[in-house]
């Protein structure tokens, strides 16, 4: 069987060295915004031997043999076709279990046949109901998965994908190359723009658009090498929410009136999440809030979640068997009347 022959060496015991630094940091804002539930919540972080990934498959390079393996092992498909947007055509298998597969290797000429990823992930994707032939622009979209996923949605009539850092940069071309054949690259458009100017270049341009906003990812920090590097994010920390705020006016000027927008981190951050888009919601004409409690309820039953005080805002908790997140997913919408 493919899963049996795929031998990931992940499947051992991770090894990742804990920065206290940041740990301590975390400690003191976390246990005052979600009280008891940080504890819970800290215990995953702090365990990547506890983490899952599911397996995102490539419709472009569909892997039928893998993906009855997957049914033996006893994965079962994310929201279980119950959400009334969900694509028939995405096909993401989740593990109760922590189990990584192992990565496919970049091969100039063959695309990859999954996307390994945190599934809450798919949560922004799938918060924007992405139809055919629609226009859509992915602001900040290095390494490029969240791009992958929505081509595993629908057939954009056009797809911006822009990402300011060039080393990234080069990442979200490789990852494309990987994933999206060449029938569709004349759809597909990579630049490297700062975002925050993304709107007065293209003003009204798009459908939908997605901004994975640069943030404080609390997995990552959590296990930063250099000490003091981790003391400098800290300190330069209050400073994202200013960036992500610039960012979402930018989206919002890109956007056509009627659009949807959806901003998403992968922190816990309320600075960086609900106080973000209560300061766009307050201060920009015609934006409106789309509430997505529905998808919250819907999807219980994989996700665990922090309450947010928002109809619009979604916070994706870790816990023991439901390891994804963190997560925090937000939608609006431009109104007609701008």
């Amino acid at each position: 069987m493919v899963l049996t022959r795929l031998k990931a060496k992940s499947e051992g015991k991770l090894t990742k060295q804990i920065c206290r630094v940041v740990l301590d940091h975390f400690d003191k804002q976390y246990s005052k915004e979600l009280g008891d539930a940080w504890s819970a919540v800290r215990d995953i972080l702090t365990s990547p031997s506890c983490w899952q990934h599911a397996v995102l498959l490539n419709r472009f390079s569909y892997p039928f043999e893998l993906e009855k393996d997957l049914h033996f092992k006893g994965y079962h498909t994310l929201f279980q076709g119950s959400l009334p947007y969900y694509p028939k055509s995405m096909k993401c298998y989740l593990s109760r279990i922590p189990h990584r597969m192992p990565s496919e290797r970049h091969q100039i000429g063959s695309l990859k046949k999954y996307y390994l990823l945190n599934a809450a992930s798919l949560l922004p994707v799938l918060a924007l109901e992405l139809r055919d032939g629609e226009k859509v622009l992915d602001l900040c979209a290095a390494p490029g998965g969240k791009s992958v996923a929505l081509l595993q949605c629908a057939y954009p009539g056009y797809l911006h994908c822009n990402e300011y850092d060039s080393l990234r940069l080069r990442w979200l071309r490789q990852t494309l190359e990987s994933f999206i054949p060449e029938s569709l690259e004349n759809v597909i458009k990579v630049s490297e723009l700062d975002g925050r100017e993304m709107g007065d270049a293209q003003p009204e341009k798009f459908d939908k658009v997605l901004v994975d906003a640069p943030c404080s990812n609390d997995r990552s920090w959590l296990f930063s090498s250099d000490s003091q590097k981790a003391a400098c994010r800290i300190s330069q920390r209050r400073k994202l929410p200013v960036l992500q705020i610039e960012l979402l006016r930018s989206a919002i000027k890109a956007l056509r009136p009627g659009g949807l927008l959806v901003y998403s981190t992968c922190t816990l951050s309320k600075a960086e999440n609900q106080d973000v888009i209560s300061d766009v919601l307050n201060t920009c004409r015609g934006v409106l809030p789309v509430n997505i409690e529905e998808m919250a309820g819907t999807c219980s039953r994989d996700f665990a979640f922090a309450p947010t005080g928002q109809e619009c805002g979604l916070l994706v908790i870790p816990e023991k068997g439901r390891a994804w997140g963190p997560m925090y997913v937000a939608k609006l919408k431009k109104s007609w009347t701008v």
